[in-house]
């Protein structure tokens, strides 16, 4: 009998539209002959659509969807299916969350699975929520040694009194600095502040996105991606990859709408440098109690060649010019390999 998968995608975050992309690329993978799938859509206000096809998830059709579905909290793995009066219970075995950013990679959505005792794909509530708030996943890295930016934290309540959250910027950092909302994803929100004026309308940008604001140094150098895969004594990190923004930093739009921007596989890098990407992205995915997958971002500093830990995200991007997939299958894990195998685990999890 074949197992039931409920995919999930779209979201409310600001990486809604990429989650719809990634969602459907995932689903693709999922073999027909050992899985059922149940593809669930999460609109932007947050309505949960029962979505036919994953031609609808590609031309947006689904978000036109009349049923709704509800996950019962209870300990079943029911899923209601509603349309109108009617109301259809379907058992679910495992759901695989393809959510970038808030309500999907945070934990949020992953407390969920868990009270409902519903196996999911990828890591736990903690994991997510760690690894989703910059300022957390900073403290963790300062606690086992790994090297990063330094940074001085801000609330957003604070910038009532702009100029004192300035000043004491301004005496612990030199610019040009990168100013960041602690809990988003594919850059939404990061602007890069050369001046005074320049940090203010960032701070701003960042308060719009979340309470809690990193104002880091600028790390001059090239950015450096890995994939880590599993958990425990058996999870391992595969080679790198480089990118090469199109603009003064690879934000959302150098990401994903400018054809400039460049990922490589596999880049020429210093002796050694390579292993020490990996073996710090593992240290990082370890002490993060990560789960699964995640992808590790880095810099490679230049001038020193020192390896600086960025950040890492726990459901990284699928889409065609995602550098998870490509890293995994170049390391001999196509996506036809190790989707089927990241939906085993999570029975192995539970």
């Amino acid at each position: 009998m074949k197992k039931r998968v409920m995919v999930l995608f779209g979201g409310r975050s600001s990486e809604h539209e990429v989650s719809v992309i990634s969602g459907a690329t995932v689903a693709k993978a999922i073999p027909d002959d050992r899985y059922e799938k149940i593809l669930i859509g999460i609109t932007k206000e947050g309505a949960w659509l029962l979505t036919p096809s994953v031609e609808a998830m590609e031309d947006g059709s689904w978000r036109e969807s009349r049923v709704h579905a509800v996950l019962s909290p209870e300990t079943d793995r029911t899923l209601l299916l509603i349309e109108g009066d009617k109301i259809e219970r379907v058992t679910v075995d495992v759901a695989f969350p393809v959510l970038h950013g808030l309500w999907g990679e945070d934990g949020t959505v992953q407390g969920l699975f868990e009270t409902a005792k519903l196996p999911y794909v990828g890591c736990g509530h903690l994991s997510g929520a760690i690894t989703m708030d910059k300022f957390f996943t900073k403290v963790i890295a300062d606690s086992i040694g790994v090297d990063q930016a330094a940074y001085v934290p801000v609330r957003s309540w604070e910038l009532s009194d702009m100029d004192a959250v300035v000043a004491r910027i301004e005496k612990e950092r030199e610019y040009p600095v990168f100013v960041k909302p602690s809990n988003a994803g594919s850059s939404v929100g990061i602007t890069k502040a050369h001046n005074r004026e320049e940090l203010e309308a960032g701070l701003r940008l960042a308060a719009d996105n979340d309470s809690k604001i990193l104002v880091e140094e600028a790390i001059v150098g090239r950015e450096i991606e890995c994939a880590v895969f599993g958990y425990g004594d058996a999870a391992f990190a595969t080679g790198v990859g480089e990118i090469v923004a199109a603009a003064e930093f690879y934000d959302y739009d150098a990401k994903y709408n400018n054809a400039d921007s460049k990922t490589v596989v596999g880049p020429e890098l210093p002796e050694g440098k390579e292993d020490e990407f990996r073996e710090t992205a593992l240290r990082i995915y370890k002490a993060c109690d990560c789960f699964g997958l995640a992808r590790v971002d880095f810099f490679l500093e230049a001038g020193t060649n020192r390896v600086v830990f960025n950040e890492i995200n726990t459901i990284p991007g699928h889409t065609a010019i995602s550098m998870y997939p490509m890293l995994m299958e170049r390391a001999g894990h196509p996506m036809a390999a190790y989707v089927p195998e990241l939906i085993e685990m999570a029975y192995e999890r539970r």
